[in-house]
């Protein structure tokens, strides 16, 4: 109280503050309608739709090709006005003037909305249409109560988001109960390796493995990306360890890469070099000094060419733009639900040292991702 009137933090804040504010909190509110619309539009064939229309197309001629009710154009339009401000489709004016009245935008595809095309989607696409979208995002409803929950997250024998949602605590331990979300995680894995590698084969990142003779990829699951190296360079012989639950179901590829059974707490195949895509992310640092230490057992001096690739996360690295910062802090929080972390470079280096490398480069040409080279 101040001179007999009630005083609050709104008060210290001018007008335009206050608006401000008010749309960045309601903005937040409203964000979790963004993937929804983006789900609903992959199944609902769009993206495709628009494709085989030339990659442009009216709503009513979407309304047409993906067999919708007419009675639901309206609706479409609204739902496309979302998906163009988000920047998953774009949008310009009918070149009929006398359609102009009947609001007959014309919307065409972008680069984002044409990873969400083809028989093949890209891992985008993959999580979007997933039979189990229980498995990823609904769980998080539950954050609070986690949070609230004294024996939530911070190391072994503590319950996972993950857990609390489905009652084991990670997805392996679920894929190990369940085959059929066994195969479609592990066919997941397969569609978003064979996007990055495609990428880093394509361009500089394909250099990290020019000149190797032989290369082992830990926790590799149904082998695309040794697949991808190994056609990419001929004599690099790949092999590919994971779980027997996981080898088992691979497919089989005409002899491209070996598979072998095996756990990567445990003594891991020898090779020149070690791949670890999107594993250690999924694991505490104590576990992935662990998980380091086998590597690098595998692996002859620096001097003999031996060194650990890895494909990751490194917070704060990659493009200075607002989607891949925000992707990569809410990565994290997607990969907190079974304890796993997205480091930033300190606390990678503070890893790397621990388990006896002497050296590392981080290539941040992935996006929101990086290719690190670890050095013994």
């Amino acid at each position: 109280m101040e001179n007999g009137t009630s005083h609050s933090l709104q008060d210290e804040l001018d007008t335009q503050d206050l608006l401000h504010g008010n749309v960045l909190v309601f903005h937040h509110l409203m964000s979790s309608l963004k993937s929804l619309s983006l789900r609903c539009a992959c199944g609902l064939g769009i993206p495709a739709a628009l494709h085989r229309l030339g990659g442009s197309a009216t709503a009513a001629a979407i309304v047409a090709e993906t067999g919708l009710h007419p009675s639901k154009l309206p609706y479409l339009r609204r739902l496309m006005r979302a998906l163009t401000v988000s920047g998953i489709f774009k949008q310009q004016p009918s070149p009929s003037p006398a359609a102009a009245g009947n609001d007959d935008t014309v919307y065409t595809l972008t680069p984002a909305s044409r990873l969400l095309v083809g028989d093949t989607p890209s891992s985008t696409m993959s999580a979007l249409l997933s039979s189990r979208p229980e498995a990823g995002f609904a769980m998080f409803f539950r954050l609070e109560e986690w949070f609230r929950d004294g024996g939530g997250g911070g190391g072994a024998g503590t319950t996972t988001l993950f857990e609390m949602a489905h009652g084991v605590a990670s997805p392996w331990d679920l894929a190990r109960e369940d085959d059929d979300y066994n195969r479609a995680l592990n066919e997941a894995c397969v569609v978003d390796t064979s996007f990055v590698m495609d990428v880093v084969l394509r361009g500089a990142g394909g250099d990290v493995f020019r000149g190797l003779t032989s290369l082992v990829d830990v926790g590799g699951g149904y082998g695309a990306a040794a697949a991808a190296i190994a056609r990419a360079f001929p004599d690099v012989k790949c092999t590919v360890m994971d779980l027997e639950q996981v080898i088992r179901g691979a497919p089989v590829d005409g002899g491209v890469v070996q598979f072998v059974a095996g756990d990567m707490f445990q003594p891991v195949p020898p090779a020149q070099a070690a791949l670890l895509k999107n594993v250690l992310d999924c694991w505490s640092d104590d576990d992935c000094v662990k998980i380091l230490r086998q590597c690098k057992k595998a692996i002859p001096t620096r001097d003999a060419g031996g060194k650990v690739i890895i494909i990751n996360t490194v917070v704060g690295h990659g493009p200075n733009d607002v989607a891949v910062r925000e992707t990569q802090v809410l990565y994290d929080m997607y990969i907190m639900s079974v304890d796993g972390t997205e480091r930033e470079e300190h606390e990678w280096r503070k890893i790397f040292l621990e388990a006896g490398f002497s050296d590392y480069r981080i290539m941040p040409i992935l996006g929101y991702q990086s290719i690190i080279e670890v050095f013994p």
